[in-house]
């Protein structure tokens, strides 16, 4: 009897053999038989890695904001009222000015506007991290995002008033257009966007050829 039931429990037929290769077959693939857990790992993978993007998008605009917000401090309490600082001879200075209207001194005479637009820019960044996977695009829409952060609290909170504040200019070229490192991130965030559009690297990380 022993003997019988030992041979009944533990059966010993091609077709239970292969089931239990079908299965060891469909654990290491990750599936239930129906593909589900496929579905469900790809997703579950995607996730960590978006939300590395995200921290480095949010990082580089932190970093890009702190530095502006601290530079124009320093220049608004050393500079302002006092003579340029020659750093390059006359090739390249700093001083201080008052810039009510958008980036390099352009519209003076449309800072609302140029207030909601770096609003609008702001928003527009903080919806796009939601699904963004690119390392780069990560990069370029921190720059821009601090950039647009630095000169939004100069319109919020300097004179003459909130969303008329003039922002601190304070970099001078020779022949070119006084401005500041939240211009300077500005403009390199929108360089760097339009060069992975060229290269075809959308923000969700898929390379399309155009």
């Amino acid at each position: 009897m022993a003997e019988a039931e030992r041979i009944i429990g533990t059966p010993d037929t091609p077709d239970a053999d292969r089931d239990g290769q079908d299965r060891d077959e469909q654990d290491r693939a990750g599936l239930d038989g129906t593909g589900a857990r496929g579905a469900e790992a790809e997703p579950a993978a995607g996730a960590p890695r978006g939300k590395r993007r995200v921290a480095v998008l949010f990082a580089v605009a932190v970093v890009a904001y702190a530095l502006d917000l601290i530079s124009k401090m320093i220049v608004v309490a050393k500079l302002e009222h006092h003579e340029p600082i020659e750093i390059v001879g006359d090739w390249l200075r700093f001083e201080a000015i008052r810039n009510a209207g958008a980036a390099f001194g352009f519209g003076e005479a449309f800072t609302v506007i140029f207030t909601l637009i770096a609003a609008a820019v702001i928003v527009v960044i903080i919806r796009l991290a939601r699904k963004l996977y690119s390392l780069p695009w990560a990069i370029a829409l921190g720059l821009l995002l601090g950039g647009a952060l630095g000169n939004l609290t100069d319109r919020i909170f300097r004179s003459p008033g909130v969303f008329q504040g003039a922002v601190v200019d304070f970099i001078a070229p020779k022949h070119f257009a006084v401005f500041n490192l939240a211009d300077s991130a500005i403009v390199c965030g929108g360089i760097l966007i339009v060069l992975l559009s060229f290269r075809g690297l959308d923000p969700d990380g898929t390379v399309h050829k155009g």
